[in-house]
């Protein structure tokens, strides 16, 4: 059975701020950052500037899929929203690939499952049902 579209939204919705949960506590340093990242990053520097561009590519990607299932007013087309939500999905097919040659056991096992489960709800959040029928 199909999930719907409303199901799929907030299943990702719940999933990104899960992520941003995550993000937060590598940024407080309760989760050490030299298990994100692939294991690239070099200083806390560097960690601050990837979790923050993390954070704020999750809010944006938060407020897309908000404005996608209309839970505020918007005049933004759904061309526009739906483009978007395509671009993020190949953005995390890339990242599934990615994450599956980090040097982490962490981020193979943890980020790799929930970069190919973003894949397929995003996919099912954009994609157009027909309503073909037989006679």
């Amino acid at each position: 059975k199909e999930i719907d579209k409303s199901r799929s939204l907030k299943l990702m919705l719940g999933l990104l701020a899960t992520v941003m949960i995550f993000h937060i506590l590598v940024i407080v340093q309760i989760i050490p950052y030299e298990i994100v990242w692939a294991g690239k990053l070099q200083s806390i520097d560097d960690m601050y500037a990837f979790e923050s561009m993390s954070i704020l590519v999750n809010s944006f990607l938060i407020t897309v899929l908000l404005l996608k299932g209309n839970f505020f007013k918007h005049r933004i087309p759904g061309k526009y929203i739906n483009g978007i939500i395509w671009f993020f999905i190949c953005l995390f097919a890339l990242n599934t690939i990615g994450n599956l040659f980090a040097k982490t056991i962490f981020e193979k096992v943890v980020f790799t499952p929930l970069t190919l489960i973003s894949v397929f709800l995003l996919w099912d959040i954009v994609r157009v049902k027909s309503d073909k029928t037989t006679s």
